[in-house]
Formats: C-alpha cells, sequence, structure tokens
C-alpha cells in the first residue's frame, strides 16, 4: 500500500472542508494579553501571574475559545484544567513568591524562591529519576523509563512541550526550563541499541510533553526503525497525547495531518498494534465538530484509541461527569481505559480526593453506563511499587478494610495480587495507607 493509499483512506465523502487554522498560544509571559481575562480583577489576575511563575502555563487559542465557558468563571471545568488558580499553591509557597513580586525583587532573588519551592512539590514522583532510568553497559540511558518490564517509555526531546497544560499534570517538571528536571531522548538511537538488548520488551510508549507537537516527519524518524524484522519483538506501540482535546487541527487541517494519519497506517501495515492514549478529562472535551472529526480520522487509519485522565477536585469529581464521558467515547468508537487518582506533585493539594471518595464515584459512574462502557480500570495509583487499584471498602472478620489489587508492577510477581489497608476516610495516596490485620507491612514493602 502506497503513502497516498494510506492517506486516501483517511478521508471520506463526509470529511467537512476545514480551513487551516493558525496556531497561537500564550505562555505565562503573555497571560495578562488574553482578552477574556479581563473580566477578572486585578487581585485575580496578580494571583494567577504569581502561580504560573511557579508551575507552568500554556493554553491556545482554541482552548480558550472553544472549550472554555467565560460566563461560568472560575468554575468551568476547561478554565480550572489550563489556568492557574490561587489555590493551586499552599498558602505558604504563594506567599513567598507574592511577596517578592509585589517588591519589585530582582530576577535572580525571585528564581531563588520559585526554585525552592518547586523544590517542595515532589517534582519527580514515584522514583521517576531514582529508580526507572535505564542503563546501557553501566550508562544512563537519557530519555529512557523503563519501570514495567514488557514497557518502555520514550521522551523524544523535540516533543517535551505540550499545545497547552494541565494544572495538574503530574509531569509539569518537565515544562519549567531546568534540566535538572528534565527526562529528554536528543536522539533515538539509544531507544534502538536498548530495546536489541531487550528482547522482553513488547510496548513502546511515546510520550512527553507530547509527542504529537513534534512535525510528523520527525516522529516518523523515531518509530519508522520500530516497524523493521529486528525490532518484531516489539508489538505495540502507544503515543500519549492529549491533541485531541488541545488542538485535534493536528489530525485534519495542519499542513502535516494527512502525512500523521499516513504514519499510523503504515504502523499498522506492519503488522504492529498502535494505540494512541489520549488524555480525557471532562466530556466536553468531546463537543467540538473539529475534535470529533480527529477522532474519526484516527479511527480510520486502525489505530485504537484508549482514554485515560485523573479524577481531579474542582474539575469532574462527580459521578455524572465520569459516566456521561465515559458513555460519549463509547458512542465515538474510543475505548475507556483508566482513572487515575491525582499523583502526589504538585498541586496535588488542591485536585486530590479521597481514596475512599474516589472510589465512591467511580462506582456510582459505572452504574451509570452499561458493560461495553466499563472498560476502564480504577480508581489507579501511579505510585511507587506500581498501578494500584482501589477495589472498594470490605468488612472482614470484624474489620473494616480498603480492598486493593496491584494492577501492574515493578516486580512481575506481584501483578494482580490483592492486598488490605486499615480504612482511612482522609488517605490521598499509597503512602497514607497502613497494611489492615496487623501487619507490619505490605508485601511490596520488602
Amino acid at each position: 500500500m502506497t503513502r497516498q493509499n494510506i492517506v486516501a483512506i483517511s478521508r471520506d465523502d463526509t470529511t467537512p472542508n476545514v480551513e487551516p487554522q493558525r496556531f497561537k498560544v500564550y505562555t505565562a509571559r503573555q497571560l495578562q494579553q488574553i482578552p477574556q481575562l479581563a473580566q477578572l480583577s486585578e487581585e485575580q489576575r496578580f494571583d494567577m501571574q504569581v502561580v504560573a511563575s511557579v508551575l507552568p502555563f500554556r493554553v491556545n487559542e482554541y482552548v480558550i475559545n472553544e472549550l472554555i465557558d467565560w460566563q461560568n468563571i472560575p468554575a468551568d471545568p476547561i478554565f480550572q484544567l489550563t489556568f492557574p488558580q490561587r489555590g493551586m499553591l499552599k498558602p505558604e509557597h504563594f506567599e513567598r513568591v507574592a511577596s517578592k513580586m509585589r517588591d519589585g525583587a530582582d530576577q535572580a532573588s525571585l528564581n531563588q524562591v520559585i526554585n525552592e519551592v518547586r523544590a517542595d512539590l515532589n517534582p519527580h514522583p514515584a522514583g521517576q529519576l531514582e529508580h526507572n532510568i535505564p542503563q546501557i553497559d553501566g550508562e544512563t540511558v537519557q530519555g529512557l523509563q523503563h519501570k514495567y518490564r514488557e514497557t518502555v517509555l520514550f521522551f523524544p526531546s523535540s516533543g517535551q512541550v505540550c499545545h497547552s497544560y494541565c494544572t495538574f499534570c503530574f509531569r509539569w517538571a518537565q515544562f519549567v526550563g531546568d534540566k535538572d528536571l528534565k527526562i529528554a531522548a536528543r536522539e533515538s538511537g539509544q531507544l534502538q541499541e536498548y530495546l536489541r538488548a531487550h528482547p522482553e520488551v513488547t510496548d513502546v510508549l511515546v510520550t512527553g510533553g507530547d509527542p504529537l507537537v513534534m512535525k510528523t516527519k520527525n516522529l516518523r524518524a523515531h518509530l519508522e526503525p520500530l516497524l523493521t524484522e529486528e525490532f518484531a519483538h516489539v508489538r505495540t506501540i502507544r503515543i500519549g497525547s492529549k491533541a485531541l482535546t488541545f488542538w485535534p487541527q493536528r489530525f485534519v487541517s495542519d499542513e502535516d495531518a494527512d502525512d500523521l494519519l499516513a504514519l499510523f497506517s503504515e504502523i499498522q501495515a506492519a503488522g504492529k498494534h498502535l494505540a494512541l492514549m489520549a488524555h480525557y478529562n471532562h466530556w466536553r472535551e468531546l463537543e467540538p465538530a473539529i475534535a470529533r472529526e480527529a477522532i474519526r480520522r484516527v479511527r480510520a487509519t486502525g489505530a485504537q484509541i484508549r482514554a485515560q485522565g485523573p479524577l481531579l477536585a474542582h474539575i469532574n469529581d462527580d459521578a455524572a461527569t465520569w459516566a456521561r464521558m465515559w458513555q460519549t467515547q463509547v458512542e465515538l468508537g474510543i475505548i475507556p481505559y483508566y482513572m487515575f487518582v491525582e499523583r502526589d506533585t504538585g498541586a496535588q493539594h488542591y485536585f486530590e480526593v479521597p481514596l475512599i471518595k474516589a472510589w465512591e464515584i467511580y462506582r456510582d459512574a459505572m452504574q451509570q453506563v452499561s458493560g461495553i462502557a466499563r472498560t476502564a480500570r480504577g480508581p489507579s495509583m501511579s505510585s511507587h511499587p506500581g498501578k494500584v487499584e482501589i477495589q472498594g471498602v470490605a468488612e472482614i472478620n470484624g474489620e473494616k478494610v480498603l480492598a486493593l489489587r496491584m494492577i501492574q508492577g515493578r516486580n512481575p510477581d506481584w501483578v494482580q495480587r490483592p492486598f488490605f489497608a486499615e480504612y482511612n476516610e482522609q488517605a490521598t495516596w499509597l503512602n497514607h495507607l497502613k497494611p489492615a490485620f496487623g501487619a507490619d507491612k505490605f508485601f511490596f514493602d520488602a
């Protein structure tokens, strides 16, 4: 099948004629230039500037004009998803930075305080730098993570940005300009070398940032070598992206959109499974016509779209939102994949939901959809030992406990292993839990 033929199958007679759109983005430096923010008070805009100096901020005009309801500010979920709020910094952190800005401190003094605050926000949770970075012949491989036996994560350097940033992002440290906090590969040669040495790896996840900010020719340079017989053991290629929400034009009207879809088809034609790991946080992200056209075009290549995202206070912490999102995803041909627990980093205190409440929301949402929409696993914590699923509350021998299961683990022997923790209504992360039944430690603590 030629590349021209592959492109042709992504279009049909119903494909709308969408004019290319200019991609315009605002960062912290242009925050005050966003016209819609004029409706906020001067104090609110200052608060946003303080938070945006610590946590990364980036938003584009599509999100501003098409996804946010400016009549519902600040409660609008997409506004909360993309624009900084004062509560995203703890009061003591906020005041340290705000006082420097009010006093007109020089940039070096301000940066020192900002960096100290960032260091307090657990910039790389779950051992991302200490325990997940692999080596070849004793030398660290930059831009790779290998936590689970079957799956390697690849961070191409030109994909370490996003079309817009999520305020809750657990990889926020990638975007603040500190080289010591960044995971990025300058080229894919080491990925290929590492895969040659590790035939147990079946899945490569290209992640970031967002790999789909790259031009297709650059993404192609990373992925085409994996389609050869030499890498037959790599059976699935995953691409982690929020482009279907933040810039669906990437699949529809960008100048290399057709080439991107052709690449997707070529991966499938090579006998690999291609999964677009789409990040969704609210059903509103699925509503625009161009977003639905982007989904249709991706699916026409044979690629599979799987949807995942965390449960977040201020954005989606109710069952009806999740039920509507899952049902809409199924109707559009997307597979609900994961409901995550907000990670212990960045603005966690603003977004976190107690684990028991998270499970109740998950259960109630599942009760509102049919079996075909019940493919989402969760609520799941991507913790240091592995992905831990909250399965519910139980009473065993008169003791009320939290039932959990290790979905994925650093040690393959841990996978699917159930365990129990003491009942705790305040716990929001694994390290807040204690083993049930008087045990000294969980099995993975050893």
